[in-house]
């Protein structure tokens, strides 16, 4: 069978509004310049439209012309690869969804292991950027917190003290090795949310973590302005916070 009649019937089995990629067609490796002509053809004929480099999907129909691409799933696209998680949801959504504030977000930021990409399509607009750890379905919701704890300075609504007043108690609510683990993959953040992460442990779990794997790692003459409240976190001369 020829490349261009494969692709085809294999887009006539996909569902109308999924995106798909050059993985989902089947295409040896060796057939992808032949593969992306077939591709342009049937975008010229608008029997499928680009949703960014290498994703397209098939447009419903409807007396209003061309329908928009499910938007969850092509999300879900760039946060899964293979069935297994690369990404996660970060920023001001993320901090939305953590009760750190009630503003909206018009953007999507996206933190991933993959190349980042940004769509722009209809209301769905994304950034990405790196994840400072590599990414899985065990990690993703960790990595979330120390992302709030990194930009906590940045998080609208609330004051640095009080975004810490409503982020502690989702902290103390951890399991004993989801805190080692937060410990760990801080090591891979900027210094100033290793200090506030050491600090908020040592505030509510007092001696229970072995916290100098996370001291080792700052500088000692550095001081981070994090405008906290020493009656919030009275911990933070121990790191160096102001």
């Amino acid at each position: 069978m020829k490349v261009a009649e494969q692709i085809r019937k294999t887009i006539e089995n996909i569902p109308e509004g999924e995106p798909f990629g050059y993985a989902d067609l089947g295409i040896e490796p060796a057939n992808f310049i032949t593969a992306a002509k077939a591709l342009e053809r049937l975008q010229k004929k608008g029997i499928i439209k680009k949703v960014s480099k290498g994703l397209f999907y098939r447009p419903a129909m409807s007396i209003f012309g061309a329908m928009p691409p499910n938007y969850t799933t092509i999300l879900q696209n760039y946060l899964y690869k293979n069935g297994k998680r690369v990404g996660y949801i970060t920023g001001g959504e993320l901090y939305n969804s953590l009760n750190l504030t009630t503003q909206n977000y018009f953007r999507t930021k996206i933190a991933t292991n993959r190349n980042r990409k940004k769509i722009e399509i209809s209301w769905l607009k994304t950034t990405s950027v790196k994840a400072y750890v590599d990414v899985t379905e065990e990690n993703f919701q960790l990595l979330g917190i120390l992302d709030a704890i990194k930009d906590i300075k940045l998080i609208s609504d609330n004051s640095t003290s009080e975004t810490l007043r409503i982020l502690m108690p989702q902290i103390k609510l951890f399991a004993k090795k989801d805190i080692q683990n937060l410990m760990k993959f801080a090591l891979q953040y900027p210094p100033r949310a290793r200090a506030l992460l050491g600090a908020i442990i040592e505030n509510i779990f007092k001696d229970e973590f072995e916290l100098a794997p996370l001291k080792k790692s700052l500088n000692p003459t550095t001081t981070y302005k994090i405008r906290i409240k020493e009656a919030v976190l009275p911990t933070i001369k121990n790191w160096n916070i102001k």
